[in-house]
């Protein structure tokens, strides 16, 4: 009672976040292979993915066309997602990462529904990671 209330003015001043904290889902859409594997293990399903394949000529010196999956939709409901982090931890080709972004909030749920390109614009926001540990200095593991 003796200390004034310390109130945060969050339209004007923005709160400094923890480390490594867990805002939005962002992506690295040329690391994207469509294996589907985020969709796939997602527990609430709010992962959408759509591609096509592409055929990539044989190079000059012969050998055989081959296939490539092309990415036409990415999609995350995060009207649906509980932030679990598992899509991030399963992706075998680190195109999905943790953005410290916390203001998309919208009145109208449909909004929530957010597609590659807005997943990719959270991308510039995504911390760099910490520095490897270089271990003890004797040489012991």
């Amino acid at each position: 009672m003796v200390h004034p209330a310390h109130t945060a003015q969050y339209p004007h001043v923005q709160p400094e976040l923890p480390d490594r904290s867990r805002g939005v889902i962002a992506l690295l859409e040329s690391n994207c292979t469509s294996c589907m594997l985020c969709a796939r293990e997602c527990p609430d399903w709010c992962i959408y993915i759509d591609s096509h394949k592409e055929t990539i000529p044989a190079g000059p010196e012969g050998g055989r066309d081959r296939q490539q999956n092309v990415l036409d939709r990415f999609a995350i409901d995060f009207s649906l997602c509980m932030y679990c982090g598992i899509c991030i931890e399963v992706c075998p080709f680190d195109a999905l990462f943790w953005a410290p972004n916390f203001d998309y909030a919208s009145t109208d749920i449909r909004d929530l529904l957010q597609e590659k390109e807005k997943l990719g614009e959270w991308l510039a926001d995504v911390p760099p990671p910490p520095a490897i540990d270089a271990g003890p200095e004797d040489g012991t593991p």
